[in-house]
């Protein structure tokens, strides 16, 4: 894995592990100020909705199948499968990462419910 590859996969790990999700401080580490989702849930989040008491579940999930692409010099698009430990259900997954002065920051992410 190359060593950018390496370093959104990482990314993208630590913002599913169940402190994290749970966690406004922890989340802001990772999400962009324009960040947004279209939720497995079918509901559309923004970065606002996570300032205030808005909580992930804190659900151990596996992410399998991760690629990488690059969208330009300062962004790129991650997609995967994740198997959620907790409830058994399975989606796939795709995160669009922008380099920001702080680091690489989660602008875009899809969840999308499969079997």
């Amino acid at each position: 894995m190359k060593e950018l590859e390496k370093e959104i996969f990482e990314l993208e790990c630590s913002h599913i592990q169940p402190d994290v999700r749970v966690s406004k401080e922890k989340l802001g580490e990772v999400l962009d100020d324009e960040f947004f989702e279209f939720g497995s849930s079918g509901k559309v989040w923004k970065r606002s909705d996570y300032n205030e008491n808005h909580s992930l579940s804190p659900d151990e999930m596996e992410i399998s199948g991760f690629k990488m692409d690059e969208l330009g010099p300062e962004a790129m698009l991650a997609t995967y499968r994740i198997f959620n430990k907790t409830t058994g259900a399975s989606s796939i997954r795709s995160s669009v990462w922008k380099k920001r002065e702080t680091g690489w920051k989660l602008f875009f992410h899809q969840g999308t419910l499969s079997q």
